[in-house]
């Protein structure tokens, strides 16, 4: 049995992978011509070159596969070009899961987001079945997401036995970019940080996070949604338990919304009009956090058997992971 995975050079397609070949499991890849490989330089993988806007490309991919684990999404909150979020994110999973229905693949793990999961207004954790108000759709990252995950459940009502995981916010290693999870831990390091928003994420460590994925495609009924999340922490606490790890000071002044908006428009017309580089303070980000991203991953726990590793152990190896590949500035 082979598996094809996409996003594998990534942050979690890097852990996916990982785990995948712990499994003894044969594993392809789908990656670009231009992909920084630095995660997956030196494992035993076979590699196919291609991109998701190419359907020959994907199709020829999938030859000899039975398994495809759909991780790839371009995660962004700024890119002057928003049209590429939604050739990469939607039409790219429209032609991956068309490929792999003509294919006739056994099962197909399609990596969502917490993003597609309602919210509730009160801040008490969100389960699959809370309402979705599509107004917290903040950005193009979101709502391009937002519209795949539909795709994938249009595919599923067609017969294809996809499998929905939505990830919160996995922390660890290897998040080379970094992600804007990462960046938020790197900013801290560099010292960066002088002000926090009153907001909460929903951590989970990266390797509980991959290894959730192939519970999905085992154990996971298709057509069904499963939060992959674990810890829920304001950010306020997520800065103070890095000050723990690492003995550098957390910031204590609470910066108010209005601020921190008025600061994303700013940057965000500075971006666009002028540098044409990745804002300061992301506009985007910033929408986002007004809302506290908290969930209930119960479900994914029972159904699933997803483990529920201690988030400081997984902020600690991120800390690590940074200091150890010279990110810090400082």
């Amino acid at each position: 049995m082979k598996t094809l995975i996409t996003g594998s050079t990534g942050f979690l397609g890097s852990a996916v992978l990982r785990e995948l070949l712990d499994d003894g499991r044969e594993v392809k890849l789908l990656i670009r011509k231009d992909a920084d490989t630095a995660n997956i330089d030196g494992l035993d993988v076979e590699i196919a070159y291609g991109d998701l806007r190419d359907s020959e490309s994907i199709r020829s991919a999938l030859n000899g596969c039975d398994i495809l684990y759909h991780v790839a999404a371009y995660y962004s909150l700024w890119n002057r070009d928003q049209q590429l979020i939604y050739e990469i994110n939607v039409e790219g999973t429209r032609n991956i899961l068309q490929a792999t229905k003509e294919k006739g693949l056994e099962k197909i793990v399609y990596t969502s987001t917490v993003g597609c999961i309602g919210l509730n207004e009160d801040t008490t954790p969100a389960t699959e079945n809370t309402f979705f108000n599509q107004t917290t759709l903040s950005n193009d990252y979101k709502k391009s997401k937002y519209q795949a995950e539909q795709v994938a459940l249009e595919f599923f009502r067609g017969g294809l036995p996809v499998v929905i995981v939505n990830p919160s916010t996995p922390v660890g290693p290897r998040d080379i970019k970094p992600t804007p999870t990462g960046k938020i831990i790197l900013d801290f390091l560099n010292r960066e940080m002088p002000a926090y928003l009153d907001t909460g994420l929903n951590l989970i460590d990266v390797k509980d996070c991959a290894r959730g994925h192939i519970l999905a495609e085992q154990k996971g009924v298709p057509g069904e949604r499963y939060i992959l999340g674990n810890q829920n922490m304001s950010l306020l606490d997520i800065l103070v338990t890095l000050e723990k790890i690492t003995g550098l000071k957390a910031p204590r002044i609470k910066m108010p919304f209005w601020v921190a908006l008025s600061a994303g428009w700013a940057c965000e017309m500075v971006s666009n009009h002028l540098t044409g580089k990745p804002p300061a303070v992301p506009l985007a980000g910033v929408k986002m956090a007004k809302y506290f991203m908290y969930f209930d991953s119960s479900k994914a726990v029972q159904k699933l058997g997803l483990a529920q590793s201690p988030v400081e152990n997984a902020l600690r190896q991120s800390v690590d992971w940074f200091k150890d590949n010279n990110y810090l500035t400082r």
